[in-house]
């Protein structure tokens, strides 16, 4: 009896019947075999912010084509899976997500929030894990973990502890990203940059001379969208090859208001181009400095 080939392709009538059969009969579960050499990908817990997105379906897969091939040449190979719970990312989703139904945060109170986020987890990740499954992807989904899981958990923490005891861990002084919203401190991975219009302020400190006074007739100017930060300026930066000014270099100038000298210094980093050349340095306000 002939059949013709449907003209279409049908994933669904097809791979989803496929990878069924691949996880009822175990083939991507791996076992403890000491007569094997293991091989174990652990995969970058995906986010549970939403669903997965392109550059997902391009790295799971690039991770798949690789546990796929050692398990072929007999490793015993485990592809570990996993979501991140995503801490300040996926509470900003819900956050947006409970706005979008009139509601706020402060409304639902601790606990009821605490709920509603598990809710959230359980939702969307089962949809990623579901995501990842129509990729074909073989995982051991026996092993399937959660970032919040009570084990993972312990873990953090009991590596935390040895840094710090190591000394690897330190409190020290730095310059750190804070969302005015959220109210805490925020990565720089998690910083969006945006273009806005505003002034470019020019302003000039006066020189010092060489007898230690401060000059009313000659002043090195720059420019700045930050003119609030100049309280905080500890020096200003020139161009070493910048013809202009390299006669300046090594002298100081006077830091109005605060009523201090800084010096004028030398540094590849500046773009002659841009501006007047002459950059302000201000640690406090800028990693950069």
């Amino acid at each position: 009896m002939r059949k013709m080939l449907a003209k279409t392709y049908d994933p669904q009538g097809i791979e989803d019947r496929i990878y069924q059969n691949w996880e009822e009969k175990k083939y991507f579960h791996a076992e403890v075999d000491h007569s094997r050499t293991p091989f174990t990908i652990v995969i970058p817990p995906p986010n549970i912010t939403g669903q997965l997105h392109m550059g997902h379906a391009l790295d799971n897969t690039m991770q798949d084509i690789l546990i796929r091939w050692k398990r072929m040449q007999g490793y015993n190979t485990l592809w570990q899976p996993g979501t991140d719970h995503a801490s300040i990312a996926t509470e900003v989703k819900i956050i947006n997500n409970l706005k979008e139904q009139g509601i706020s945060k402060q409304d639902l109170g601790r606990e009821k929030f605490l709920e509603y986020c598990w809710d959230w987890r359980k939702e969307y990740g089962g949809r990623i894990v579901n995501q990842l499954k129509k990729l074909g992807s073989s995982c051991d989904w026996d092993r399937e973990r959660f970032t919040m899981d009570e084990g993972c958990n312990k873990a953090v923490t009991e590596v935390f502890v040895k840094m710090h005891k190591k000394g690897w861990i330190y409190k020290g002084s730095r310059i750190i990203n804070w969302c005015p919203v959220c109210n805490t401190s925020i990565s720089d991975a998690e910083v969006q940059y945006e273009e806005q219009a505003g002034h470019f302020w020019h302003i000039k400190y006066p020189l010092i001379e060489e007898d230690g006074s401060v000059s009313k007739t000659t002043f090195l100017e720059f420019a700045t969208t930050r003119p609030e930060t100049m309280l905080g300026d500890t020096a200003v930066a020139v161009h070493p090859e910048d013809d202009r000014y390299k006669e300046l270099i090594g002298k100081y100038v006077w830091l109005p208001f605060v009523d201090r000298k800084i010096p004028i210094v030398a540094d590849e980093y500046v773009d002659r181009e841009f501006g007047t050349g002459v950059v302000k340095i201000t640690p406090a306000h800028d990693p950069n400095d």
